[in-house]
């Protein structure tokens, strides 16, 4: 009498079953717009890097560039061009 007791009607496992496939296809379902979230995440990280890594470049020239600045007016002739600039003049031979 037991084994009849865990025994189930056709209609009951039939249910069951539905109800697996329609959990499993919804939780694939749900990992598939996971997935979708995290490459659009990827894509917009990569997308800032590569903006960023731009933007590094373009600062790095200006620095070089500042800094051959900065050399010329360090230097004799720079300093020299910058008196004649600010009004001071050469003695007349």
């Amino acid at each position: 009498m037991s084994n009849k007791k865990w025994l189930m009607p056709e209609e009951k496992a039939k249910r069951i079953a539905v109800a697996a496939i329609v959990a499993g296809v919804l939780m694939v379902l749900f990992l598939i717009a996971v997935l979708i979230v995290q490459f659009v995440k990827i894509g917009v990280a990569n997308s800032e890097r590569a903006r960023l890594q731009a933007e590094i470049e373009r600062y790095e020239q200006l620095v070089e560039q500042q800094r051959e600045d900065l050399e010329y007016y360090e230097s004799e002739l720079g300093m020299y061009h910058q008196a004649l600039e600010q009004g001071w003049s050469t003695p007349r031979s």
